[in-house]
């Protein structure tokens, strides 16, 4: 309860009076002193926040504002802020590096959302034809005898057909899959884009990406996943197969901590 009147009393009254103390004192606005004090994820998401919970309306939705509109959302900013372009060059590029990045990461998730809410269709051609791909991908000397076959669980599969096992993720499961194995991957799809969706993969994707993060890096970390996931299991050295979920657990845990540090960047290093 006391956390909660806090934050409500610092969100209502002690943040307004902070920031126009401390204009008073440097000059510069609150935007202004996030770029000049710091770099990479931690400048963003400090921007982020900023706007997010600012009373001004032009500043809040300019988190919603899509590639096509960000050059002229910064203008309105600075005109908002009166933000002489000649006193402080930097700001535009800044602030239009932090808003690709911040309009990237929602529309990556809308992305990755339209490809897992796509099921798995067995009369669709093309998803067919991934699922064989990935077979030939996995088992290049050995022909599947049938589609609806026992052989699928020498790649991992859990049935005879495999479109059972993709419930959950949809059609993103299976692309994924034609980078990686079956169900430990479709569970890595999963974390992935659980990552993705609790906002997680921000501090990563604002490191790792300079501009706008696409369905691409998405794909990249997913990667990352799967390679770490395999050293992981191999230095824990489960009894059996039968552990999978709890070890599948202290990977999220690790992988969430990592995700933690201003600073991370995830990225194979084989």
């Amino acid at each position: 309860m006391f956390i909660s009147l806090w934050e409500f009393f610092y969100g209502h009254f002690f943040r307004f009076w902070m920031k126009w103390l401390l204009r008073q004192m440097t000059g510069k606005c609150e935007l202004q002193r996030i770029f000049d004090t710091y770099a990479g994820a931690q400048r963003t998401h400090r921007i982020e926040n900023s706007l997010t919970y600012s009373k001004n309306k032009v500043l809040q939705k300019a988190t919603l504002v899509v590639e096509s509109e960000v050059d002229r959302c910064v203008e309105d900013i600075m005109k908002e802020k009166n933000i002489n372009p000649e006193k402080d060059a930097s700001f535009k590029i800044c602030m239009k590096a932090c808003l690709l990045q911040i309009s990237g990461y929602k529309q990556l998730y809308l992305d990755v959302e339209s490809v897992r809410k796509r099921p798995y269709d067995s009369d669709n051609l093309q998803h067919e034809k991934l699922l064989l791909k990935l077979w030939n991908l996995l088992m290049p000397t050995k022909k599947l005898k049938a589609r609806i076959s026992k052989q699928w669980a020498d790649i991992g599969f859990q049935g005879d057909d495999p479109k059972t096992d993709f419930r959950g993720m949809g059609i993103l499961g299976l692309i994924n899959l034609v980078y990686s194995y079956a169900i430990v991957g479709i569970n890595l799809t999963e974390m992935a884009y659980s990552l993705l969706k609790s906002e997680a993969l921000k501090f990563h994707l604002y490191n790792f990406v300079p501009g706008i993060p696409t369905m691409e890096h998405f794909h990249q970390f997913y990667c990352y996943l799967v390679y770490e996931f395999d050293k992981f299991w191999f230095e824990e050295k489960p009894e059996s197969i039968m552990y999978f979920n709890i070890y599948r657990e202290k990977f999220h845990e690790k992988i969430k901590r990592l995700l933690l540090d201003y600073n991370v960047s995830l990225t194979l290093k084989i």
